[in-house]
């Protein structure tokens, strides 16, 4: 293994997002490549975490740049997990969004106790209309 690299340029394919998804065991529609292109088409800052040319984290936003960031899917390949990587993707989109701007997720119920730990706070004033399918 050699240095992670971290990257807002370099693109990546529905298949590589795939792959990722897959081998980090976030709950995404990994099978419907059509909907991941979307995904990475509309997300407006993705952040990739790299091991030479393998795709090995990533973290996908939805923001205005301004006020509020959405993190719509931060993932790590489980064989890279435990090694600062999450966090350092966490902290690479904190920097390009700027002090001023609230960053905002849904967990897993399985990463409850992640994201604390790495600077979130938990609050109790949210809402959802959850997706169908």
């Amino acid at each position: 293994m050699s240095a992670i690299t971290y990257s807002t340029i370099r693109t990546i394919t529905a298949e590589q997002l795939s792959a990722l998804f897959q081998a980090s065991t976030i709950t995404r529609p990994y099978e419907d490549l059509a909907r991941l292109e979307g995904m990475l088409h509309h997300a407006n800052l993705l952040i990739t975490a790299w091991d030479e040319e393998k795709l090995v984290g990533v973290a996908r936003s939805l923001t205005d740049f301004h006020y509020a960031c959405y993190l719509s899917d931060l993932a790590v390949h489980l064989d890279y997990q435990h090694q600062g990587i999450g966090k350092a993707l966490i902290k690479e989109t904190q920097s390009r969004i700027g002090e001023q701007v609230a960053l905002i997720l849904l967990s897993a119920p399985e990463a409850m106790d992640y994201y604390p730990k790495v600077g979130f706070e938990r609050i109790e004033n949210g809402f959802i209309v959850k997706r169908k399918g």
